[in-house]
């Protein structure tokens, strides 16, 4: 652990008040749909005079999260989905690479923990709470130890890894038992993310198995399930029951209102006594807010901050909190206690409208409360496959699949991002895959617990710890 001492953090305090001639510092943590939506509007309303802007997140790109089961299925390739956060037309925030692991907010200072492992102070004016959310887990025997996830990009890489291993052992091996259990393959999740990812990789290994002569493709069975009635039930019945027939037709077995009762290395049973062999548990039954929420002490609502519908945090002078980690007033539904839902198109409109609202605080203007009508839900199925409901019109098959497709390749940050997915579409459909492992973690099993660091965050008492020479700063009267 690095803490700051009194004289080093009164240098790098003159130093920055130097530097910044007492703009105010605002700081956005997490570089998702939301932070960085937030950075880019923050960068092209500002002078440079009137703030300094700091990004804190981990990793130097922005994950478009939407298109990672093809990623996992070998359809993109992961840097096409990585959005640089470099690449860009200004250059005028600085990057911190690191995740906040605790706020001191009488300090008014995050504590972050960089990628080489040191803790370093972030003191802030103005900070933008947008950590995004973490796969949401139950108390099942082994889930964590044995489950793979599908939310970061390392998943994906990694999912699509294990289940070309899983061809290659069952190709090799003698043993029948064996042989069955590498090539049942479970997802549990009837979401967006867990009927694309498995109709995705079904789509993978189906076309695989044409390179495996020793196998047979009737032995490799896939499994969709969840505890829902139906599946995606925000697209309706009616889709919900397409996409259920889709991937029906292609020997998904759905199971609904079921779930997992525990998992070990060989086996998943199910809540309704089946025990299926299988070497592979991917499991997307929905997310939750960063841990990180939970550290604030403020109101949640389960598990989401509670804000205004300007989306600052009551009671926390100059925080805002928006996407998945906030519960938003959704004030377009006019619905007493609705919040918006955690997709992608709210994180991008909310981040506009937080720096609109801290634009206008830093220049004494009225704020405006977020109001943002959902415009639909596109789902991508893979092949010529898909379900979409824009602006409330309901499509299946390939027409749904175009407007899937249409939709994410328009939303693409970069146009360098959008040549490189429309790129490998075009490849993917003329050339197909190679079905090549990249040996990622090959010598440890990559598991829900080995990517998503929700046990990095630290207590109250640990960050007042490292905040100490701030407090004692405010206390007095320093700046």
């Amino acid at each position: 652990m690095v803490i700051l001492s009194h004289n080093q953090w009164f240098h790098a305090r003159s130093y920055e008040r130097a530097d910044s001639v007492t703009r105010p510092r605002i700081l956005v943590v997490g570089a998702g749909f939301a932070g960085v939506a937030c950075v880019r509007r923050l960068e092209r309303r500002l002078a440079e005079r009137e703030a300094v802007i700091t990004l804190l997140s981990p990793f130097s790109y922005q994950l478009y999260l939407p298109l990672l089961p093809q990623v996992a299925a070998g359809v993109l390739t992961p840097q096409s989905v990585a959005l640089s956060l470099r690449r860009s037309e200004r250059h005028r925030t600085r990057i911190v690479p690191g995740g906040v692991v605790g706020i001191d907010t009488a300090a008014k200072v995050c504590v972050v923990r960089t990628i080489s492992g040191e803790y370093v102070n972030e003191p802030y004016d103005h900070l933008v709470l947008a950590p995004g959310s973490v796969t949401r887990t139950f108390d099942i025997p082994g889930l964590t130890e044995h489950a793979r996830g599908m939310k970061t990009l390392a998943e994906a890489v990694y999912v699509r890894d294990h289940v070309i291993a899983q061809l290659d052992l069952a190709d090799a091996s003698n043993d029948d038992a064996e042989r069955a259990a590498r090539l049942q393959f479970v997802v549990v999740g009837g979401g967006y993310a867990g009927t694309e990812t498995a109709a995705c990789l079904q789509l993978l290994t189906h076309n695989a198995v044409k390179r495996y002569p020793r196998l047979d493709p009737d032995l490799i069975k896939w499994h969709l399930v969840d505890i829902a009635p139906r599946l995606m039930p925000e697209l309706g019945e009616k889709l919900g029951k397409a996409a259920t027939d889709i991937l029906t037709r292609r020997g998904i077995e759905v199971s609904l209102g079921v779930s997992v009762a525990s998992v070990d290395e060989k086996t998943v049973t199910l809540t309704d006594g089946r025990v299926l062999p299988s070497r592979t548990l991917i499991w997307t039954a929905g997310v939750a807010a960063s841990p990180l929420i939970g550290t604030l002490g403020t109101e949640t609502l389960k598990g989401r901050a509670v804000v205004t519908p300007e989306m600052a945090l009551p009671g926390l002078d100059g925080v805002w909190a928006l996407g998945d980690a906030a519960a938003v007033p959704d004030l377009a539904k006019g619905e007493e206690g609705a919040v918006c839902p955690p997709t992608a198109q709210h994180a991008m409109r909310q981040g506009k409208a937080v720096a609109d609202n801290l634009v206008s605080t830093l220049r004494g203007e009225p704020l405006h409360p977020y109001r943002h009508k959902d415009l639909g839900l596109v789902v991508d199925l893979g092949g010529m496959d898909g379900v979409s409901k824009p602006l409330g019109v309901e499509l299946h098959g390939m027409p749904a699949q175009a407007v899937a497709r249409a939709y994410h390749w328009g939303a693409l940050r970069t146009n360098v991002a959008k040549t490189r997915v429309m790129t490998n579409w075009v490849l993917n459909a003329l050339a197909g895959d190679d079905y090549v492992r990249t040996g990622f973690l090959a010598s440890k099993a990559g598991t829900l617990k080995d990517f998503e660091y929700t046990d990095a965050y630290l207590s109250a008492d640990q960050v007042r710890s490292h905040t100490a020479s701030f407090r004692g700063a405010v206390a007095s009267g320093g700046n």
